[in-house]
């Protein structure tokens, strides 16, 4: 660990993902526009990485951390709570052709896009009986929150403004081999919970895309 003068607690500050400007005052050891220099300082020499606005990573943790697993944590911390859903998860499984440049993820919160030097993290609202369909996986102790194949599905469909369902099916080109009967049970659950028509309607589409 190379020693950067002004920062009280650097070996603490260096494991953490991430920290705040709150727990910046107690790792530095400054606060008001002390903190605010010294963090503007350590950002220009390249030791501290901004992820969002008050929101901060050392280059030590970054560096020596799995650059995919920290970016799909981090997704799940720009913005809280979330899962990370849609064309992320669609594109990591194989279910649609496009190469996906964003974390694509759903939120109980307002939606919301950040880009930082990682890339780009977009968030979709859903309502709260919906925010359900997510699994839980570990790194480095700390969990991330992923949708299951059919629930990112549902969340595209249920989240896309397309009005004809069968059009909205047709344009995103879902590889049916990458789906499964349970996996088609699973979408019917949400479907269900849902109570959308247009939900409904997509449901029996894919059922007869999949068949």
């Amino acid at each position: 660990m190379i020693s950067i003068s002004g920062i009280e607690h650097q070996r603490e500050l260096e494991a953490l993902p991430y920290f705040t400007k709150p727990a910046a005052v107690l790792l530095i050891g400054k606060q008001g526009k002390n903190l605010d220099k010294k963090i503007g300082r350590l950002d220009q020499i390249g030791y501290l990485k901004t992820l969002k606005k008050g929101m901060y990573v050392s280059s030590p943790f970054y560096e020596l951390a799995d650059k995919e697993l920290y970016a799909q944590y981090l997704a799940n911390r720009l913005r809280q709570p979330s899962y990370l859903s849609l064309e992320y998860v669609l594109a990591k499984e194989g279910l649609i052709p496009e190469s996906v440049y964003s974390l694509t993820s759903v939120t109980l919160k307002t939606p919301r896009a950040y880009t930082n030097f990682i890339g780009n993290f977009t968030y979709r609202n859903i309502q709260k009986k919906l925010f359900c369909g997510y699994g839980v996986k570990m790194w480095q102790g700390k969990k991330i929150y992923l949708a299951s194949k059919a629930k990112a599905l549902f969340d595209y469909f249920y989240l896309n403004q397309a009005a004809d369902p069968g059009r909205a099916v047709t344009d995103a080109r879902i590889n049916r081999e990458g789906l499964t009967e349970k996996d088609l049970a699973e979408l019917a659950e949400y479907t269900d919970l849902a109570k959308s028509r247009k939900m409904t309607k997509i449901l029996q589409i894919m059922r007869a895309y999949v068949s």
